[in-house]
């Protein structure tokens, strides 16, 4: 059993930037893909981001490819999104997710477990 708690996030100016955490209780946090998804207001979730156990694989999507960075820190059972350079098109809740490996699990949408969400507010 994973339980994913996210922070950060909230209300940002266009061309900002914002940092999430995601910290994961459990001991077998090193063994599972993290990544993140969002779901914008009348759209589907879609996939962000997501990083190997290692850390040594990362996906993005290509609206944010560039622009956005995950990582992970093993030690401390935290994975992270770096976001910047941010648009008025990235407003959504953001999830962090959660899944068994390979990454690309994630990429395709296979999680196990998932965060609560946290809002994202870009103005432009």
């Amino acid at each position: 059993q994973v339980q994913l708690v996210e922070s950060g996030g909230g209300l940002v100016q266009a061309g900002g930037s914002l940092r999430f955490s995601c910290a994961a209780s459990g001991r077998t946090f090193s063994s599972y893909a993290m990544g993140w998804f969002r779901q914008a207001p009348g759209k589907e979730r879609e996939f962000v981001a997501a990083i190997s156990w290692s850390g040594a694989t990362t996906y993005y999507s290509d609206s944010v490819k560039g622009r956005f960075t995950i990582s992970r820190d093993n030690a401390k059972n935290t994975a992270y999104l770096q976001m910047n350079s941010l648009k008025p098109e990235d407003t959504a809740v953001y999830y962090c997710a959660a899944g068994l490996s390979p990454a690309s699990r994630l990429r395709n949408g296979v999680a196990g477990y998932w965060g609560q969400g946290t809002q994202v507010t870009v103005s432009s």
